[in-house]
């Protein structure tokens, strides 16, 4: 099996100080544009799509700095399938950094109040937006189907051939990632791993739900994962000024970039559980970097953040 991403070794005071050997995944730099689990997810989708000629397009919800929103009209309009986003917000958004390449790519925005946004998941609301978008396939927030399932399911196989480890961690936003993960943990013949996810938003307890919902039967009896809902910095996108100030320093340390949205956050959460005491000494644990940079353009862009401390994602113009 082709190995898509770099496995790299971090170095950091801490992991020398718990005893403790740490990797990162380089998920982030699989793909100029469409990196980390965005690539991973949008792979078999893709796939189905092309295969498909019953399919004249495809459909999907965000917000309005959706990293999944952003990888998905650079990949359709790479493969050539019209593409429609469902975007949570006001049509002044339009000409943010994010949605300003969605369009530029060939997306067709609409812009829904938050309401019906709400319903992106109802099936009469689903039904109503297959009569507007006729044999357009909706893929859902975040990407994460079935598809998504096999698409990460095959970093674990990777991983395999890469190393040999205890613990894996991913940041965890629709909870597709964590899925595919334990997916793909249950069909190798090495023994099972330690498989940790990091919500990104506040109240995620529904997620261990939706994980369960998204695990085919084979993955049903995995047990040996756990998501933690108690390190979202106070909710999606949110984080304090010290939050920031130590995924810089983070990433200074070791020389690898994570933005304060998704990735970041596990790295926080990370530095946290080995502070507390969590992983035992001699653990081998890798980090999964889902990628996410493009985010940085829209918070810079709003000044949340610094364009000198943070890099400025780059853009495929054609």
């Amino acid at each position: 099996m082709t190995i898509l991403s770099e496995l790299q070794p971090l170095h950091h005071p801490l992991f020398t100080q718990h005893n403790v050997r740490v990797q990162v995944k380089r998920d982030d730099i699989i793909h100029p544009i469409i990196s980390g689990n965005k690539w991973r997810k949008l792979k078999y989708n893709l796939e189905h799509l092309q295969q498909n000629k019953n399919i004249s397009g495809v459909l999907s919800f965000g917000g309005s700095y959706s990293n999944h929103i952003h990888a998905l009209a650079f990949a359709c309009y790479q493969k050539k399938i019209p593409c429609a986003g469902i975007i949570r917000g006001e049509e002044d958004y339009a000409n943010n950094f994010t949605l300003t390449w969605a369009r530029h790519w060939g997306m067709k925005l609409h812009f829904v109040d938050r309401k019906t946004y709400r319903r992106r998941h109802d099936a009469d609301y689903l039904v109503q937006l297959q009569q507007e978008f006729p044999n357009y396939f909706i893929v859902p927030e975040g990407g994460s189907n079935k598809f998504a399932i096999s698409g990460v399911a095959e970093i674990i196989n990777e991983l395999n051939q890469q190393t040999d480890y205890d613990t894996l961690i991913t940041p965890t936003g629709s909870g597709g990632t964590l899925a595919g993960l334990i997916a793909g943990d249950c069909n190798t013949s090495v023994s099972l791993h330690k498989l940790l996810g990091i919500a990104v938003l506040k109240e995620a307890n529904y997620l261990v739900a939706k994980i369960q919902e998204l695990l085919p039967d084979s993955a049903k009896n995995h047990n040996n994962w756990k998501l933690f809902t108690d390190f979202h910095r106070g909710g999606y996108a949110k984080f304090s000024p010290l939050d920031a100030t130590r995924i810089l320093e983070f990433n200074h340390v070791t020389g690898v970039d994570f933005e304060p949205v998704y990735s970041g956050k596990m790295i926080l959460a990370f530095l946290d559980l080995l502070e507390q005491g969590y992983f035992t000494k001699g653990e081998r644990i890798v980090l999964l970097h889902t990628g996410g940079m493009q985010g940085l353009g829209g918070m810079i862009e709003r000044g949340i953040l610094k364009s000198e401390q943070w890099p400025m994602p780059k853009q495929v113009n054609s």
